[in-house]
């Protein structure tokens, strides 16, 4: 597949629109902002308490190290390239979710059906449906143990500037209430996901930081609405370098050793090659397991050559894979790749899913 074809697997959703994301399925218009935060206040889940599963650091014991490197080998697949596993890397603090679960998670926002499976079917009905693909994954590797997830974007870029004229909406802490009050019921861990748009990640990040002290709150930042040069999100495809990846791995590191945490999971979006710049000074930290997560929509070849070209080929951990229930099936062959698909076709075998 040709390099130039690749690039296109993502960048063709792009438009300049309210309530914009990156992986969006279709349009949104001003109305959903205003939607979204009125439909916070008829929250029925506002009135149950937030599970916040305080642990004692004592209750988290070293990992087993010889068990861990087996389980990197094996995630690996086979790797002849030496790329995998990632030389170097440190082992994780006790209490560390990867390699030893694969996740598998649903993303969008609760209030909005049109950025993704999280917030398009009823909130029951969504999580029984994680649960069926969380059993899909068991069975298709049974060798690994499956987490389930709740992907929520917390920040979301639009197409108005807003009062500040920073092209991002900041989501009620009340709908993160109640996102995790669903993910208590499905004992699923959370991510909060960042689109900083006309922002940066240094004024975005610290706001969320009441939540991150919990031990199954963790973090995603998005470098497709990073728009460092002041273009409006949608209008091109933005960028993080490495410098902004390790300012969150050190904040979180920070508040793992300040409140006795298991490590933070830190997804970083990916499918182009300047999304993320300097990968090779990215530096990694035992209390932060760092997902580069291939992000892009398409055919199964499409999204193959992505997965090949930008997450394989500039390893850092671990990785991750996109799966889009519509977006995947718009072109010919018409069809979203099974869990069966992804594992026997990518090196290394992704340790996080991500279904929208």
């Amino acid at each position: 597949m040709k390099l130039k074809t690749v690039l296109l697997s993502a960048s063709l959703v792009l438009s300049s629109i309210l309530l914009l994301n990156s992986c969006s399925q279709s349009g949104s218009s001003k109305t959903d902002t205003k939607k979204t935060a009125a439909a916070v206040k008829g929250d029925s889940a506002q009135a149950e308490t937030a599970d916040t599963l305080s642990v004692k650091k004592s209750d988290y014991p070293p990992i087993d190290k010889k068990l861990y490197d087996s389980l990197m080998k094996f995630n690996a697949h086979g790797d002849t390239t030496g790329r995998w596993p990632v030389k170097n890397t440190p082992y994780p603090i006790g209490g560390a979710i990867l390699p030893f679960k694969r996740v598998v998670a649903f993303y969008g926002n609760l209030y909005s059906k049109k950025m993704g499976i999280l917030g398009e079917l009823p909130p029951n009905e969504m999580l029984a449906k994680l649960k069926g693909e969380v059993k899909h994954w068991e069975k298709a590797d049974p060798k690994t143990p499956v987490q389930p997830a709740l992907h929520y974007i917390a920040v979301v870029a639009q197409g108005d500037g807003g009062k500040d004229g920073k092209f991002r909406y900041r989501m009620p802490f009340k709908q993160i209430d109640s996102v995790l009050v669903l993910a208590k019921k499905a004992h699923a861990i959370v991510f909060l996901d960042v689109q900083v748009a006309l922002s940066n990640i240094r004024a975005e990040l610290p706001l969320l930081e009441k939540y991150l002290e919990l031990p199954q709150v963790h973090f995603g930042m998005d470098p497709e609405f990073s728009m460092k040069d002041g273009t409006h999100p949608g209008k091109k495809i933005g960028t993080y370098d490495a410098d902004d990846i390790n300012y969150v791995s050190d904040y979180l590191t920070k508040i793992v050793k300040k409140n006795g945490l298991p490590p933070k999971i830190l997804i970083v979006h990916r499918f182009t090659k300047k999304m993320v710049t300097n990968y090779k000074n990215i530096k990694l930290h035992p209390e932060v397991q760092l997902v580069m997560d291939m992000d892009g929509w398409g055919e199964p070849d499409l999204k193959t050559g992505t997965y090949r070209y930008f997450i394989n080929q500039e390893p850092v951990q671990f990785t991750g894979f996109k799966l889009f229930y519509k977006n995947d099936i718009k072109k010919a062959p018409h069809h979203m790749l099974t869990p069966e698909e992804v594992l026997s076709r990518y090196k290394p075998y992704p340790i996080y899913i991500q279904y929208q």
